[in-house]
């Protein structure tokens, strides 16, 4: 006999036969290829087993040459629990409607918290959110990723340093560093000002204390710039010396810039493919079969989906392809020298800071090796040569 699991998915029936000659009914069957199984006697004149629902038909001719009578008693089976779920329709659309609208809900932005920020900036910042469709309302789904909101928001205002961008459930968190936030001075005692390298004045500013050198004057690491120390024979105080001193300074770099160059230009062809992601396992929704692209490069975007407050195993995911074609590009002599410069410069002023200004440059040694130029680059430089060193009163 077939396993009997398989007729949970076809459906059975049980079935009562009543009459005499049961024996040659049943071998009868047998001989007609109508499986049946769990057979049972009630009594001498009536037993019960099971059928397959998909025989039925045959079941019923057979019973009618029997002279014996039959009534269905029970149904088993998926198809008979689907006939009652269509029964009980309405119920079942409720439950599923539940569902999906707390699934939705739960997939939903509904709220937006901005710290950090000034009012202006604040205000900035929801017309640039505006423009991303980051609103109260809308489906998280069909909004950026927050790196891509916090890259457009750092690139769109100008005011702002650094955003964080963080998604708790359905609230987005805003973290905001503005510009030129003014530091606050910490308090320092008794001290004077002294060169950190040698340099030539070239201007001085000094808020508080005792100038100990002038404009144009030579100094070197170390040497006292301005004097804490105020007073006139044994009648002396203490001051915390403060100002700027900017000094001319000088710096020595070396730079190698290839004369050819290899370049990923994007040419604008672009494929988009879409995929439901449950656990690791891919499903494509759109833009089936491989880019016909012979180089490209590829953004890969995911959007979780959520049930109230639990992240389901489950992601939208959305992978945009740009074709790129590769171009040399070749660069003379003087293009490689400039660029070179350009390159130097951002170096040395990333290390002294932005108040720091290079004056000039002057080339000291070019020359052309391996396909590269190499340079050293003298570089004169104006930037605040001061620092505080404490007084220990008594030395």
């Amino acid at each position: 006999m077939k396993n009997q699991w398989v007729y949970f998915f076809t459906g059975s029936v049980t079935v009562k036969v009543t009459g005499k000659g049961l024996e040659r009914f049943l071998n009868r069957l047998s001989r007609q290829g109508l499986y049946i199984w769990e057979v049972r006697r009630l009594d001498e004149n009536s037993i019960t087993f099971k059928l397959s629902l998909n025989k039925v038909h045959h079941f019923r001719r057979a019973i009618r040459k029997s002279g014996c009578s039959a009534s269905f008693i029970d149904k088993h089976g998926f198809p008979f629990y689907i006939k009652r779920l269509l029964y009980n329709g309405g119920f079942l659309a409720g439950i599923a409607t539940f569902f999906v609208l707390i699934f939705i809900l739960s997939n939903m932005i509904w709220g937006i918290e901005i710290e950090g920020a000034e009012p202006k900036t604040e205000e900035r910042i929801w017309k640039e959110l505006d423009k991303l469709g980051v609103q109260i309302g809308s489906l998280q789904l069909l909004t950026d990723s927050a790196e891509e909101i916090q890259r457009t928001l750092t690139n769109n205002i100008p005011a702002i340093t650094w955003v964080g961008v963080k998604v708790e459930g359905t609230v987005y968190k805003l973290q905001v560093v503005e510009k030129n936030q003014p530091k606050p001075e910490k308090e320092t005692g008794p001290q004077h000002l002294v060169a950190t390298k040698k340099g030539i004045i070239v201007k001085m500013y000094v808020q508080e204390g005792q100038p100990m050198v002038a404009i144009n004057d030579y100094v070197k690491k170390g040497q006292q710039l301005v004097s804490g120390e105020i007073g006139v024979e044994d009648r002396y105080s203490y001051i915390a010396s403060k100002g700027e001193i900017i000094a001319e300074t000088w710096y020595k770099s070396e730079v190698s810039i290839p004369l050819k160059k290899e370049l990923s230009v994007l040419t604008g062809n672009e494929k988009n493919k879409h995929y439901l992601q449950f656990w690791n396992w891919d499903v494509p929704i759109w833009g089936y079969g491989k880019p016909k692209f012979e180089e490209y490069d590829q953004d890969l975007t995911t959007h979780p989906f959520k049930f109230l407050r639990w992240e389901l195993p489950i992601r939208y995911k959305e992978i945009n392809i740009h074709e790129v074609e590769k171009a040399k590009h070749e660069l003379n002599q003087e293009e490689a020298v400039a660029a070179g410069i350009e390159i130097a410069k951002k170096d040395l002023l990333s290390k002294l800071g932005e108040e720091a200004k290079i004056v000039k440059e002057n080339i000291l040694h070019k020359e052309v090796e391996n396909g590269k130029v190499k340079i050293t680059i003298h570089f004169t430089v104006h930037e605040d040569i001061a620092k505080g060193q404490p007084i220990i009163q008594g030395d």
